[in-house]
Parts: structure tokens; C-alpha cells; sequence
């Protein structure tokens, strides 16, 4: 029976939102963070649970991850240094890495089931749409640094498995695509929408790298939790990888038009085009369409993305406009 869960990054964009969820279903949550990148204001509601304990701590401290973990019945390692766009590969391959090795060490003497975060990003270049569990992974060359995150998830997944067939633990992996809502990142690390819905509500052109028709399905964030605790509580899920997000395609170029007409009506939207080498001063390559395929977690899990990406915008909207008081 699962009482008590781990969530690492839990002060982030999805650990925050997913804490949420879990202490609802009234589970005990232990929340890690070291806080780099997350926020503790994303945890202002959880805190005022009595059943949720804050930990500021690195997931790369070993003996700290062990002392958290040893009494959690569930780990979501959520925890990781994001797509190195402009750089800082170094620690996009060690951070990920050192981490998730931590978290399955932890989980060795108690046989902890580990439910690992990866990416959408793996698929690389594969041009086979939908993207299935099973599709090839297609990563481009090791001198283009925008690879080094799909890599390090890729790792991860490896590392996870090896750990699962080596010692017993039971383990998942969740293939996220293209999350967004309230508690996202307000800049590029939070991905396109957060960047776009800040420049409307400030009068801004919208930057848009290459011609903007690379395309990508967007995923509300209670959408990804739902997943997230369907994987936690199911135990078909273990030994698994699962695709969670929409499957609604679009390209940049019109999400960046849907966002105006929703925030400014039918105005004219203030439009930048960038060229990739000129925002990356080195070779860049994009993955031009990303789309899952999830009927895996539709038929093991039950799972189905619920929120149209018009209804989740106009909520994220409402909250960004509140955040950056614009």
C-alpha cells in the first residue's frame, strides 16, 4: 500500500502541480529541491498541508537522497538540468546522471518503485509520426550540444532498466510532451508559450526561431499529473515506458497566432523571425514535428489528455498575467 511518495524537482513546473495532486489523493509527500531553478512560491499550497515536508537539498548529495527516500513507498525523480540551448552541456550530462544514479541506488534496499521523468526529446530526428514507445531514436551528432539532453534522458532510461533487470526495483519512465500551465517557467526554459504569452501582454514581437512551421503537441499540466499518478498507482505500469501528452499537433508559427488572438483578439500580432545559427552562434538542429502516440497509456493506464489547448492557454493566461502582474 503506498502512504508516503518522494518527489524530487518538486518545487519546479510539474513537481509543484504534481505534489498537489498527490497530497489531494491524500498521500504523504516529501518534496526535494535545491531550488535552482524552482521556485518555493510554486509550493505555497502544499506547504500548508501537514502532510507535506519541503527538503532543500541537491539530488547529486547521495548520502542526503538515501536518509530522504529510505521510508518513501514511491520515488518520482523529477529532477534535472533541462536542454542546453545555448550552451552548459556539462552539467545538462553530469546533473542528470549523477541524480538519477542517486535516486536508484536509493531505491536498491527497499525494492522502492521509481517512476523516472524523461522526454519527448529522445525521439530526435525520427521522421515516423506518431511517435510510439517503440519507435527508433533518432539523435543527431555528438558535436551539436542541443542533443546533450535527450542523451542524458536516454541515459537515464538505461540506467533505470539496468538497475530494474541488476537488483528488482521496479521502475517506469514517462516520456513527456510539451508541458505547460501555472507554476511554468517564464522564460525559453519553459518553452515557447511562456515566452510568447509574456511579449503579447507586454506589446513585444514574438520571437519565432526558424520560420516557425516545426510543430509540437502541448500538454496542460493537470494532463501530465493525471498520467503521472495513474503510472504511480498502477503497478502494470512497472518495467514500462509511457508517452504522456497530446496529441494535438500545431506548428510554432500558429500557436504563436492562437496566443495573440486569445490575449489581443484580431490584431495584427507583432512577429520576429529568428535565424537559428544566429541565436546559437554553433549548428542547431530542431526536431521539426513531435506527435505520441498513446494509445500504450490509454490501454494500460486509462490515461487520455482532457484539456483542448485553447481552455489550458486561456487559463495559463490568466495566470501568467497575474504572476508578471501584466
Amino acid at each position: 500500500m503506498i502512504k508516503k511518495i518522494a518527489v524530487t524537482g518538486a518545487a519546479g513546473f510539474i513537481g509543484s502541480n504534481l505534489c498537489e495532486g498527490l497530497l489531494e489523493r491524500g498521500y504523504q509527500v516529501a518534496g526535494v529541491d535545491n531550488l535552482s531553478m524552482g521556485s518555493l512560491k510554486n509550493l505555497e499550497d502544499c506547504q500548508k498541508a501537514k502532510s507535506f515536508e519541503f527538503i532543500k537539498e541537491d539530488v547529486r548529495n547521495a548520502d542526503a537522497i538515501n536518509t530522504i527516500c529510505a521510508d518513501a513507498d514511491v520515488i518520482v525523480h523529477l529532477a534535472a538540468y533541462k536542454i542546453p540551448r545555448y550552451g552548459k552541456a556539462t552539467d545538462t550530462l553530469l546533473i542528470n546522471n549523477e541524480g538519477t544514479k542517486n535516486i536508484l541506488e536509493a531505491a536498491k534496499s527497499r525494492q522502492t518503485k521509481v517512476v523516472l521523468a524523461s522526454t519527448s526529446d529522445v525521439y530526435g530526428k525520427n521522421p515516423n509520426l506518431p511517435f510510439s514507445e517503440e519507435s527508433d531514436l533518432v539523435i543527431g551528432p555528438s558535436t551539436v550540444s542541443r542533443w546533450s539532453y535527450a542523451v542524458s534522458k536516454l541515459f537515464d532510461e538505461h540506467l533505470a532498466f539496468a538497475y530494474q533487470d541488476a537488483y528488482g526495483i521496479p521502475v517506469s519512465v514517462m516520456r513527456f510532451f510539451g508541458g505547460y500551465g501555472p507554476h511554468q517557467n517564464l522564460t525559453w526554459w519553459g518553452g515557447p508559450q511562456s515566452v510568447f504569452i509574456g511579449a503579447i501582454l507586454r506589446g513585444q514581437p514574438m520571437e519565432i526561431h526558424g520560420d516557425g512551421s516545426q510543430t509540437r503537441s502541448f500538454t496542460y499540466v493537470s494532463d501530465h499529473v493525471d498520467g503521472i499518478i495513474r503510472i504511480v498507482e498502477n503497478e502494470r505500469a512497472n518495467g514500462e515506458i509511457f508517452n504522456l501528452g497530446s496529441t494535438h499537433e500545431i506548428t510554432i508559427l500558429d500557436l504563436a497566432n492562437l496566443l495573440h488572438k486569445l490575449i489581443r483578439g484580431d490584431s495584427e500580432p507583432l512577429l520576429k523571425f529568428t535565424p537559428y545559427a544566429s541565436f546559437t552562434g554553433k549548428p542547431y538542429e530542431d526536431v521539426m514535428r513531435r506527435v505520441p502516440d498513446i494509445s500504450k497509456a490509454q490501454n494500460l493506464l486509462g490515461f487520455n489528455w482532457k484539456v483542448s489547448l485553447e481552455e489550458g492557454l486561456t487559463k495559463t493566461i490568466a495566470w501568467q498575467r497575474a504572476e508578471e502582474k501584466l
